[in-house]
């Protein structure tokens, strides 16, 4: 079976699926230096990580990027000239509430159905669509209800193993250890797996994430579908799901993303938000001060760049625990 890979979440693995195809979303390592590609430092570390990833990947056979964010788009320009692999630049419309972008939207993934039968897949009936679609629901309200059973990065380590496979392993749903301490939100653009560190350095500083607000966690998952409009349409749900519910900064409006934080913030009792985000990124670094005036609450602004260190991290969120304790 051929493999499609991927990192943004406006990309529905289901449509993947649907035409017999493996959809893979990427949790990517750091990735220092130069790559393949031609990206150096300089420039996002997660764009150079994806870059990097993509340049030597052996196992899949396309790779589909889009345009929600400046660096990633000049990524495909560099993956398209450099990598062996086939790449689909996605465009993903900025604007949301209105029907020309809800139809350019779905333009965009019948588009990419296209682009899936020229690489041997099979374009699905509504049925088949249909199928898929609830089997993926059924695998990520599995993820969902573990939620209360598993620590912080269990869960969210959970979430980026179902991203990866479509479906959550066994193992990944063990109990984890009671959440306890001050609850925090943990609030920004993709995690590298060797950020999921945070969540331990915050532990040991007396708090939880209770909250995993990245575009790594829970922010990110689709709304669970609507099985009346599933059953009817099925690619009008799958558009309602993705582009119509997931909340995002670069989204214009993006009050999506207030609603659900002052719900799911309220929800869980956060007292403290940790908002991690790429030096280069500008998108997240614009709403940092509007997070801190609209949340009234502490907020570390946790800027990364190449070359930071654990143990600075590790200090600076020692030392905002100490502050709300």
């Amino acid at each position: 079976m051929k493999t499609i890979v991927y990192v943004c979440p406006f990309v529905p693995a289901e449509w993947i699926a649907a035409h017999g195809l493996r959809p893979r979303r990427l949790l990517l390592d750091s990735s220092k230096g130069s790559s393949p590609a031609g990206i150096t430092s300089g420039v996002c570390p997660f764009a150079r990580a994806f870059v990097n990833r993509v340049s030597g990947e052996s196992e899949a056979d396309a790779v589909v990027v889009t345009t929600v964010c400046d660096q990633m788009r000049r990524a495909a320009e560099l993956i398209a000239r450099d990598s062996a692999l086939r790449a689909f630049l996605m465009n993903v419309p900025t604007t949301w509430q209105t029907a020309a972008a809800q139809k350019l939207y779905i333009a965009e993934v019948r588009r990419l159905g296209g682009f899936m039968v020229r690489l041997g897949g099979k374009a699905p009936s509504a049925q088949e669509l249909a199928e898929v679609m609830r089997e993926y629901d059924a695998a990520r309200s599995a993820v969902r209800a573990a939620r209360g059973q598993l620590s912080s990065r269990q869960y969210s380590e959970a979430i980026a193993v179902f991203n990866r496979d479509g479906a959550p392993p066994a193992a990944s749903l063990r109990s984890g250890r009671e959440a306890r301490g001050v609850p925090l939100a943990l609030l920004g653009g993709p995690l590298l797996a060797s950020q999921f560190v945070i969540f331990d350095f915050v532990e040991r500083a007396g708090g939880y994430i209770a909250l995993d607000a990245t575009e790594t966690g829970e922010r990110t998952m689709p709304s669970p579908f609507d099985r009346r409009l599933l059953r009817d349409n099925p690619l009008v749900e799958l558009t309602n799901a993705y582009f119509g519910s997931i909340p995002d900064a670069f989204r214009r409006p993006n009050s999506q993303l207030y609603i659900w934080l002052r719900k799911e913030i309220g929800k869980r009792g956060v007292r403290g938000i940790i908002f991690q985000r790429y030096l280069w990124c500008d998108t997240w670094h614009a709403e940092v001060q509007r997070i801190r005036e609209w949340a009234q609450m502490p907020l570390l602004d946790l800027d990364v760049g190449d070359e930071d260190a654990e143990d600075r991290t590790a200090s600076r969120i020692q030392s905002f625990l100490a502050m709300l304790k």
